[in-house]
């Protein structure tokens, strides 16, 4: 009895390595190109909400509509703005919306082709079905969950390079 729990305790062990090392090995080099791609994709689709008011609003309506909120690394000594981006990060953590941290704005304002900068963008969902009620990924997207659900309970969010533009 003894030996058969000791061996299913280092079985559940190897599973749990085995799962964090697939977590870690999983390639994230070229994840700034996906973030990239689902941004120009939703754009082309009209389900793209840029800046920070835009996004505020759309979520106090319909928080449930939005799969991705994309914000950019604060600029140093805006604390209005910082505080507006900590608490529209709670609210998306609160409702199951996958926030995506991003290295810059002037990258983030340049890929969705916008000449103001704009530190904060929605990624709203697709919905299918005959009462759209079913969620749609596309791949860039369903690659971008997978992402945010390897981190998802890190303590400290990891920030993605995007490509320069």
């Amino acid at each position: 009895m003894v030996v058969e729990e000791t061996k299913i305790q280092t079985y559940q062990e190897e599973s749990m390595t085995l799962k964090s090392m697939a977590i870690n090995e999983m390639d994230y080099s070229r994840i700034g190109r996906t973030v990239r791609t689902a941004l120009v994709k939703a754009q082309s689709e009209s389900r793209l909400i840029v800046g920070l008011s835009a996004a505020v609003t759309v979520l106090s309506k319909a928080a449930e509509g939005t799969l991705f909120c994309l914000l950019a690394e604060p600029q140093d000594g805006d604390s209005a703005t910082h505080m507006h981006e900590v608490l529209l990060e709670a609210f998306c953590y609160e409702n199951d919306i996958y926030v995506i941290k991003v290295d810059c704005p002037i990258k983030l304002s340049r890929i969705l082709g916008k000449t103001s900068i704009e530190s904060c963008c929605l990624i709203q969902k697709t919905w299918t079905g005959d009462n759209n009620n079913e969620e749609l990924l596309n791949k860039p997207e369903t690659l971008l969950v997978d992402y945010c659900e390897a981190f998802w309970d890190a303590p400290t969010s990891t920030v993605i390079k995007l490509p320069n533009v």
